[in-house]
């Protein structure tokens, strides 16, 4: 079977029919059984939906009337679950659910409840059957889709990755939180509820500063790690899909980061694709943080930590709530120009006037059966600047700038990306 994925397309309008990528795009995705992409907006009309009290960084919304460019692209395959899901409350998580329903898009990963959200979806093709589950680690509480039980309906939203987060110190510093936990009694009322039942207090061996909580270790580190609950969901839906596809992509949104640059995924996100793949998976695609990241081959199974930005319209953005006004510290009847403005500081800091935001790829690969057989990347730039009908809109770059980016911190992964002469990159691994 043939594949390709592209990573973040966060669209705000409509894409001209003339668009000169089309031209140097479609040919590679229509090569492809499978396409994939994240449709990171929703869909709603103008006052149709209003705005949750949080947002995923910026409100973003767009119309339905996007999904047919998107579509001449040539991808059939898309998920919405990642951290903007839910910018227009659950009326425009619902209205984005209700557009991919309508359209010939499959689509995975959010729901009217936990179920739903969690489930598998089926692309069927001349070639197999894909399957596409798909999942998010960069997400608010409220986000995440209900179970459902026999009396109370499931609530709607995202399949997610639940992170918890703790810190591990040694004895001296450890005594040392218990020490200005005593001092401040920042942890009073938490104590005095939990006696109450309605929280599960400190647990023996641990110490707590409000919501942070400290571990006993042999060193100082921060620690993050997947709820079980959420990653055994996960494997159950592998599980599951290996009845009834020939082949199994999952699709994950995750912006945390090891160490101190955005390029480094975080270990918990590679030790989840790994454990994906030996339960059955057959490729990971990432996304989330704006930017590329390292891919991997492991057990024959392509992983993309983050496949970048295909489409960053963040300027076009028509309306925002509130809340958003409130933030940036703009005055609520004031433009969006001037709301964007203030928050980018004069247009000079932010996604957008960043290359690095632009740079991406969309990775066309081939099997045999479900092992990886053959790879090669399409580099692309979106439009920095220019005409505003094209900016953030992906084209094709050189694809030495690629290789020297991507390739050097994916040499640890065992991948070595050659520039080609017809303009692609080849991937070779170990």
């Amino acid at each position: 079977m043939k594949f390709a994925a592209a990573g973040d397309a966060i669209i705000g309008r409509k894409i001209q029919p003339d668009f000169e990528g089309y031209a140097e795009i479609c040919p590679h995705l229509e090569w492809a059984d499978a396409s994939f992409f994240n449709l990171e907006t929703t869909l709603n009309e103008p006052g149709e939906c209003c705005a949750a009290q949080q947002s995923g960084g910026t409100y973003i919304r767009t119309t339905k009337d996007v999904l047919p460019g998107l579509r001449r692209f040539g991808f059939n395959m898309t998920s919405f679950n990642n951290n903007h899901a839910l910018d227009f409350s659950y009326g425009g998580l619902l209205s984005t659910l209700e557009a991919l329903e309508e359209s010939d898009f499959v689509h995975a990963g959010v729901g009217r409840n936990l179920a739903e959200a969690s489930a598998p979806r089926y692309l069927d093709t001349a070639a197999g059957r894909v399957a596409l589950i798909a999942v998010n680690t960069t997400f608010s509480v409220d986000m995440m889709a209900g179970e459902q039980n026999a009396r109370v309906p499931g609530r709607p939203g995202i399949n997610g990755l639940r992170v918890n987060k703790y810190v591990n110190v040694t004895e001296e510093e450890f005594e040392m939180v218990k020490t200005l936990a005593d001092k401040t009694g920042i942890n009073v009322s938490m104590l005095i509820t939990a006696k109450e039942g309605y929280n599960p207090g400190i647990k023996e061996g641990e110490a707590a500063l409000g919501d942070l909580k400290f571990k006993l270790s042999d060193k100082c580190e921060y620690v993050m790690e997947l709820n079980r609950k959420d990653v055994e969901r996960v494997k159950r839906a592998i599980y599951e899909a290996q009845l009834q596809a020939d082949y199994i992509m999952v699709s994950i949104h995750s912006h945390q980061l090891s160490g101190d640059a955005k390029e480094n995924p975080s270990k918990f996100l590679v030790d989840f694709a790994h454990e994906c793949i030996d339960a059955g998976a057959n490729a990971i695609v990432g996304h989330g943080p704006h930017l590329l990241r390292p891919m991997e081959v492991y057990k024959d199974s392509p992983i993309f930590y983050s496949l970048g930005d295909f489409i960053l319209e963040l300027y076009n953005i028509e309306l925002a709530p509130s809340e958003f006004y409130d933030k940036v510290g703009v005055e609520n009847d004031s433009t969006v120009h001037d709301l964007l403005r203030t928050r980018s500081a004069d247009f000079t800091r932010g996604l957008m006037t960043d290359p690095r935001m632009y740079l991406n790829v969309i990775p066309l690969w081939e099997t045999e059966g479900t092992k990886l057989k053959s790879m090669r990347l399409l580099p692309l730039m979106g439009v920095m600047g220019g005409k505003k009908c094209k900016e953030g809109l992906p084209r094709l770059c050189d694809a030495e700038r690629v290789v020297s980016y991507l390739g050097k911190m994916s040499a640890p992964y065992g991948i070595t990306l050659t520039a080609a002469p017809d303009g692609l990159i080849d991937v070779s691994w170990q």
